[in-house]
């Protein structure tokens, strides 16, 4: 018999419980048991199904998504663990940053922050006394990193109603600028910090060696043949993200610090594609940050609102999928939060590269945390996600009757939780303040 008929015949039978490791959730009702959630350890732990740590929480609005993201993150600060929230669009960690006794970096038009996407991060250290191995590594690290996040931005924009294309011989021409820029070219010993801005400059006014290394016949071939890269680039320089991400990084974050975020708010007004790029940029910047993290420093990396960056397109996909593939590498959490499965497959038609791209980013999260969601919902969960019938009517039933409750899966293990918060964690996670706004007189 089926897993949905042997309840029926076997009520008292019920699933084990996971093992009393990580940050204490609150309730799984199958097994009355606590539950306990740890990412990594499940990864250490042949006995389920998880092969990597990375976590993706959906539910529609009001479910408890965030308020079950924070406590996370806060029980998970008992276990070493901190957390960076690489930008969040609607403040909803302020609250919990200033109550932990740190400050959110605010992130606009007209404030002072900069964050240097092209920035070399920790692997730009002491470059001189790198053998010519460990610099050839670190360099291949550096500029894969780069060229990652020029395709997506490039990439994200469109000629009517198809993104600028961005093929080899881009990738090529960016390459050598890049190095040509940071002195590599010339096999300096210590290598300079570039920006977007010096970037599109050197494209805009090309030397003849970067015309000869490209393999053009011209400097004018070389304009013609690059004018859709220069004009992207370009828009960077001076579109919605001008004075954000285009000049050295003016932040330093204190690293050991229980949390750090990046507030997006400020962009809201500049529309969803704005954001999302700005998500990218800010992925890419923390991505460098933590190649070099030291032994046991843990992170919980919290992507809110993702589907905006994924709705820019197939390199934008890219982008964030090389982010998630690099968890096991750092022992970091990736924790991505969204509305609903589908949401990653909104970056193009359902035949399409970014689609396929994006079902695959479903497969590089093997705990998903799923809220309430409409009936509608119920064929995209069967269909993505490989839920049972008798899962999805939890989702679409018991999980929308009250915020907090979620089903865990876990590979292909499924615990029916309620997540319980105490009072004070109450206060931290509320996202309401709106709402009991516009009921006073």
């Amino acid at each position: 018999m089926t897993a949905d008929q042997a309840p029926v015949l076997w009520p008292l039978i019920t699933s084990p419980a996971l093992p009393p490791r990580g940050a204490q959730m609150g309730l799984e009702l199958f097994s009355r048991c606590s539950f306990f959630a740890d990412p990594n350890g499940w990864v250490l732990d042949p006995d389920i199904p998880v092969s990597n740590p990375n976590v993706f929480c959906f539910g529609k609005p009001g479910m408890g998504k965030s308020a079950t993201v924070k406590a996370f993150c806060l029980r998970m600060m008992g276990f070493g663990y901190r957390t960076l929230v690489l930008g969040d669009p609607k403040d909803e960690y302020e609250i919990l940053c200033r109550t932990l006794g740190v400050e959110p970096i605010a992130v606009g038009q007209g404030l002072p922050t900069r964050i240097n996407p092209l920035d070399f991060g920790p692997l730009g250290r002491h470059w001189d006394r790198l053998d010519a191995t460990e610099a050839r590594r670190r360099a291949t690290v550096v500029f894969s990193r780069w060229l990652t996040l020029l395709r997506g931005l490039v990439g994200s924009q469109k000629v009517g109603d198809r993104p600028v294309p961005f093929g080899p011989s881009e990738e090529t021409v960016l390459d050598a600028a890049l190095q040509l820029l940071t002195g590599y070219t010339d096999g300096n010993t210590r290598l300079t910090e570039t920006t977007v801005p010096l970037l599109w400059r050197l494209l805009d006014n090309p030397p003849e060696r970067l015309v000869e290394e490209c393999r053009f016949a011209s400097v004018r071939q070389f304009l013609d043949d690059t004018r859709l890269l220069r004009d992207s680039l370009g828009k960077l320089v001076h579109g919605s993200l001008r004075g954000l991400f285009d000049d050295r990084t003016t932040i330093d974050l204190d690293w050991t610090a229980p949390i750090q975020s990046l507030s997006l708010s400020r962009l809201e007004a500049l529309g969803d594609e704005a954001v999302g790029m700005a998500l990218m940029c800010l992925n890419s910047w923390g991505r460098a940050m933590r190649e070099v993290a030291e032994p046991g420093d843990l992170r919980v990396v919290v992507r809110d609102e993702s589907w905006k960056q994924l709705r820019l397109g197939t390199e934008a996909v890219k982008s964030f999928d090389a982010d998630l593939r690099l968890s096991r590498r750092d022992g970091d959490i990736q924790f991505a939060i969204a509305h609903k499965p589908s949401d990653l497959l909104s970056a193009g038609d359902t035949t399409s590269q970014a689609a396929a791209i994006a079902k695959d980013l479903l497969h590089l999260a093997d705990t998903k945390i799923l809220h309430g969601q409409d009936q509608k919902v119920a064929d995209e969960l069967q269909s993505l996600l490989g839920l049972p019938p008798a899962a999805t009517d939890l989702v679409t039933d018991w999980c929308r009757q009250t915020p907090g409750r979620a089903l865990w899966v876990l590979g292909d293990r499924i615990h029916k939780v309620v997540t319980y918060l105490t009072p004070a964690e109450r206060e931290l996670t509320f996202t309401n303040q709106a709402l009991l706004g516009a009921r006073e007189p």
